[in-house]
């Protein structure tokens, strides 16, 4: 285990590097931080710190990159902390990972479980919310598919139940921000519409549904979200492509061709766990090609053994063995979350082939519009939180900014 992060109260600080946001990246540019807040963003030549008070430079190595914090939409824990398990103390500890990581925001995501466990994993979630550590809950379940469970519990699943929805939104007090489950069972047409109604973002997942159904589903999403207009919720996902859902087949393109082919038009964003182990990288460099980075979400799904050795761990209720960095169920050996941080999902992501700029939006300016956050989050500009990564030129954590405070733990190399 690595020390615990100290923040310190907001700092004024000025940085220079290389400016990477918002899909484009600038040399030779300065962050002037004050009181919490991003004051200045731009060419260095153009900083008058006679408007400014006193800056302390952070000194970055020659190279050095300065990216927007950033937000991960699906996450389960790290650091020997488990979400889905309601234990606070842990959870404090994966969030306190997390953030130090270079992950500023976050959604902390519930796996399926049975109701008693989902409302308390909920209700503990909800503390955290409210005192702001995370942005909100996941919930990835209980509404999935049997036939494409993966490391979700079988004995849980359900069909849509909306009784048991309301009961997860007055524990979530607020905070439910999106909820993955699959189009084809019974009565997702009801919840889909209870998700939107609420300001919930609906996110096919864990799905057996073929290509019709998962394109009708979507586009009603889509429309729902734009005509409720809450400004929590932008449009649908799609929970981790590819995994948890049948393969892309030419004469039976099931679910995989209907998302690519909103995703392009921009009517969805499809998340992509980047870790080499979930993803093929000519897979992860194929859709970005396809869709645009605007239309994808890096995500982690990582888990409780993010950020330590290989052994034994629980996601949910279910038994988790690490090996190589690799996690899958004890039983039958399903990938069961990632073990990668954030940033090294976009380090992968652009060893890939993808442009840097690119990785870095779709880990901070797309995720943070799909939970509404844009006018705070997901950008260096000026009045945005000081949410500020500074990575060197292979990508690796130098510090990190939240909210002004600067988190000093060191990097940890997993």
């Amino acid at each position: 285990m690595t020390p615990s992060a100290t923040p310190l109260e907001p700092g004024n600080y000025l940085l220079t590097g290389t400016v990477v946001t918002d899909g484009y990246s600038a040399a030779n540019c300065a962050v002037a931080v004050v009181d919490g807040l991003i004051a200045f963003v731009g060419p260095l030549a153009d900083l008058d710190r006679s408007v400014l008070p006193e800056l302390e430079p952070l000194e970055l190595p020659d190279g050095s990159m300065i990216l927007p914090g950033l937000v991960d939409l699906h996450c389960h824990g790290a650091a020997g902390g488990d979400f889905p398990s309601g234990n606070l103390a842990a959870a404090r500890t994966a969030i306190d990972f997390i953030h130090c990581s270079g992950t500023t925001t976050l959604l902390a995501s519930l796996v399926t479980a049975s109701r008693e466990d989902l409302l308390k994993g909920t209700m503990a979630l909800r503390l955290l919310a409210d005192e702001g550590l995370i942005a909100g809950i996941h919930a990835e379940g209980p509404f999935l598919s049997h036939a494409r469970c993966g490391a979700q519990d079988p004995r849980f699943l359900l069909d849509p139940d909306v009784s048991l929805v309301d009961e997860l939104l007055e524990a979530a007090g607020g905070h439910l921000r999106t909820m993955t489950f699959a189009p084809e069972l019974a009565g997702a047409d009801v919840l889909v519409r209870k998700l939107a109604e609420h300001g919930v973002v609906p996110s096919l997942g864990h799905t057996d549904a073929d290509a019709r159904t998962t394109a009708a589903f979507l586009t009603e999403a889509a429309e729902l979200l734009a005509a409720k207009s809450t400004g929590r919720a932008s449009r649908p996902t799609v929970t981790h492509l590819f995994n948890g859902m049948p393969p892309l087949h030419h004469r039976s393109p099931g679910p995989v061709a209907a998302c690519l082919r909103l995703a392009g038009a921009g009517k969805v964003a499809v998340e992509l766990i980047a870790d080499g182990a979930h993803l093929d990288p000519d897979t992860v460099r194929m859709v970005f090609e396809l869709v645009g980075a605007d239309n994808v979400a890096l995500v982690t799904d990582s888990m409780a053994a993010t950020g330590l050795p290989d052994g034994d761990y629980h996601l949910g209720p279910a038994s988790v063995s690490v090996r190589n960095s690799e996690a899958r169920l004890t039983g039958n050996g399903s990938l069961a979350g990632g073990t990668a941080t954030l940033l090294d999902v976009v380090r992968r992501t652009i060893e890939a082939g993808v442009d840097p700029a690119a990785s870095v939006k779709s880990a901070t300016a797309v995720p943070a519009a799909i939970i509404g956050r844009t006018e705070e989050l997901g950008s260096l500009r000026a009045g945005r939180r000081a949410d500020v990564v500074a990575v060197d030129r292979d990508f690796q954590r130098i510090l990190v900014l939240r909210a002004g405070r600067l988190l000093r733990r060191p990097a940890v190399q997993l």
